[in-house]
């Protein structure tokens, strides 16, 4: 066939130019099996091209829709089968590439838009913590930031290594983070944990100076970026300075000069590795490694130290021989009592400091850096009251003169029926004797726990035989008030450990005959209480004093004395108990603090609700038979003119501590006198103090405290 003419040259189409012409053919169809053959369809290629922006505008949006159709095409059309639902290699791989080049641009956006910022976290413009009462007006100042900065030649080489074994020992080597560290952050946190743990000392200092104490992951992406980019600003040396100035330990200390001060009494320079470790184990929560504040918190710093002398000696940083030599725990000296805190003022502030520990999102290093507003429940009258009641009648012992009047403690505390602590008397003076007696719980409670067994009674009943059905208690449910009557359970007399029957024993071995258990509870009658425990179970006697407010860390062991007080409550929380009867059943735990606010804007703290504890019944009989030992049982010395009060002595085994428990109006308060050995802490019996007969039991102290304190705090 005869071929056309050729068209002049003039005449041909014009050259696409980059702005006009389609980058690439996409042929008709669908289903990845025909695309991914098509010799003018390649999906990686486009995908280039889109990411690096050499497509046109006009075109972008039709090439990424067919680049989903073809590597987005799942199920997979023109499959049958299972084989629909397998991916093919170019969809994974695609998917792959694609995942790992979008978190590479965003690690990597993120990592250049993230800049080391140009003001640390400025330690010289924080304030005091202020504590107020409960009338709004200042109580104390606390928690000025005692800090004071060293060079790094001036830390003992080991005090540096016992750091580094114990946070990061791979500081020298590493680039700023832990991928390891990273890591469990990641994991931790698709858990639904808290992001934390891991941490380089590069990125704690970063923590630290820089940023905040949130563990949150937008703060953990910012630490770690801010890290690797110090790293490449600042050498080891610097970095590791910067950290041992900054660092909180505790005490309200910043820096590893004022923690040896604190905590040893001398410079940093002057420390060798032992104690360097135990400084070590402070970065992992002073609030839990602090030796002076729980026996809990030596045990775990015994352990700590061990373990951080042991890494040193892995590492290469202590031989064996200089292990050996570190085999007693350094034990810190007692942490100092600010002289603003003199007085009861040091037992409140401490009370309220622990409650908003416990009870808000604040940690101990973020309180200790200050600027906190603290309101408290403490009403300042009467706790002046309280104070004056207790030194009236210590005044009253003769300590030079007779032993028995030697080392005598007091512990009292008022609660109001809706749990807010109003008044405390902690001890003579805080800055004298750091320890709470107000808040004590090695002392037993004696026959002041009775009125739990009698409330457990009421609300369970008793079983007195295997098997068989409780039986209501009431009133005038009548009980053998002798003495010395055998102990009986629903399978027999009850033995004990040497193999002899246990028998009640009434103070001054008095028998009653039989008698009534609301009289029995009025006229402080042991035998009845330890035979209704029996009956009743000890376990529901327990949870019973539980409902009503003891703590069951202070629970004591369950044997039959377990009903006459072996349990060893504080006073505050022994209050807290009694305010339930006063409260008609209801319970409120205890609090000490209204309120927080930080540079004046609130800060979260959570406040307990009421919860019913008895019915309204049972806590009306209780507290009948309370206002009656009082009207004209064992309590008549507690009426206070004019109002009504019910109330229960109690002394503890072998007289070795005195109660008062009772409430008028909506103040419930506590009052224990004991005494204790100052080497071996183990309570003394009170036999003789104030020259009471050896034949006494108790004593009147307590009484007359709490008679004297509520009859100034209710008028």
């Amino acid at each position: 066939a005869e071929l056309p003419p050729a068209r002049p040259r003039s005449h041909r189409a014009p050259r696409p130019t980059r702005a006009t012409r389609t980058p690439l053919a996409l042929p008709s169809g669908s289903g990845s099996g025909s695309d991914s053959g098509s010799p003018g369809f390649r999906p990686f290629a486009l995908l280039a091209r889109l990411v690096a922006g050499r497509e046109p505008k006009g075109a972008r949006a039709t090439a990424a829709r067919r680049l989903a159709q073809v590597c987005v095409d799942y199920p997979r059309s023109g499959r049958q089968g299972a084989r629909r639902w397998i991916p093919s290699a170019r969809q994974t791989l695609g998917a792959v590439l694609l995942g790992g080049f979008g978190l590479t641009a965003l690690l990597g956006v993120a990592y250049a838009a993230t800049g080391i910022p140009t003001n640390l976290n400025s330690f010289a413009v924080q304030q005091d913590n202020i504590y107020y009462w409960a009338d709004g007006t200042e109580m104390a100042r606390t928690g000025q930031v005692d800090r004071q900065a060293v060079p790094l030649s001036q830390i003992p080489e080991q005090v540096q290594w016992a750091i580094l074994a114990a946070e990061n020992e791979t500081f020298y080597t590493d680039w700023g983070v832990s991928p390891q560290g990273m890591a469990r952050a990641v994991y931790e946190m698709a858990k639904g944990e808290d992001v934390q743990g891991g941490s380089t000392i590069t990125q704690q200092y970063v923590k630290n100076a820089y940023l905040n104490q949130q563990q949150t992951l937008s703060r953990k992406v910012s630490e770690i970026f801010i890290a690797v980019k110090l790293d490449n600003k600042l050498s080891k040396q610097q970095i590791l300075d910067n950290y041992l100035n900054t660092s909180w330990f505790g005490r309200g200390t910043y820096g590893i000069e004022r923690a040896a001060k604190a905590y040893y009494g001398k410079d940093v320079s002057q420390l060798n590795a032992s104690q360097g470790a135990f400084l070590a184990s402070l970065l992992k929560g002073a609030g839990y490694y602090d030796p002076s504040i729980s026996a809990a918190n030596r045990r775990r710093a015994v352990t700590r130290w061990n373990w951080i002398l042991d890494r040193m000696v892995a590492i290469g940083k202590l031989t064996p021989q200089q292990r050996a030599a570190y085999r007693t725990f350094p034990e810190p000296i007692d942490p100092p009592r600010p002289p603003g805190l003199a007085g009861q003022v040091g037992y409140l502030e401490e009370t309220a400091k622990a409650y908003v520990l416990a009870h808000s999102d604040i940690s101990a290093e973020a309180l200790d850096l200050g600027g906190y507003q603290i309101y408290t429940t403490f009403e300042k009258p009467k706790v002046n009251a309280l104070a004056a009641s207790v030194k009236h009648t210590l005044d009253t012992l003769r300590p030079a003169a007779r032993a028995a009047d030697q080392h005598v403690r007091v512990g009292a505390a008022t609660v109001d029926t809706g749990g807010r602590i109003v008044a405390l008397y902690g001890g003579p003076d805080y800055v004298k004797q750091g320890f709470n007696d107000s808040n004590t719980t090695t002392i037993q409670a004696g026959t002041a726990f009775t009125p739990f067994v009698y409330a457990a009674a009421l609300s369970d009943g008793v079983q007195r035989q295997r098997g068989g059905a409780r039986t209501p208690v009431t009133a005038l449910t009548p009980y053998d008030g002798n003495d010395k009557v055998p102990l009986t359970t629903p399978e027999g007399p009850y033995w004990d450990r040497n193999g002899r029957i246990v028998k009640t024993a009434n103070d001054y071995a008095r028998s009653y005959g039989m008698i009534s258990l609301h009289r029995a509870l009025a006229l402080s009658v042991n035998g009845p209480f330890l035979q209704l425990g029996m009956d009743v179970g000890l376990d529901r006697v327990r949870v019973a004093a539980e409902r009503a407010g003891l703590l069951p860390s202070s629970m004591g062991e369950q044997v039959p004395a377990f009903s006459l007080g072996d349990s060893t409550p504080s006073a505050i929380r022994m209050a807290d108990a009694y305010g339930t009867f006063a409260a008609g059943g209801t319970h409120t735990e205890p609090y000490s603090v209204l309120r927080v606010t930080h540079y004046g804007s609130r800060v979260d703290v959570r406040t307990p609700a009421a919860a019913r504890a008895f019915g309204r019944p049972v806590a009306d009989e209780v507290d009948s038979a309370l206002t009656d030992a009082v009207r004209g049982g064992s309590a008549q010395a507690a009426a206070v003119p004019g109002v009504r009060v019910a109330g229960h002595g109690g002394t503890a085994q072998d007289d070795k501590a005195a109660w008062f428990a009772g409430y008028g109006g909506r103040l419930s308060t506590a009052v224990v006198v004991f005494r204790l050995d100052p080497k071996s802490q183990e309570p003394l019996p009170l036999t003789g103090m104030g020259g009471t007969p050896a034949s006494a039991v108790g004593g009147p102290w307590p009484l007359d405290i709490w008679t004297r304190y509520m009859t100034s705090a209710l008028r």
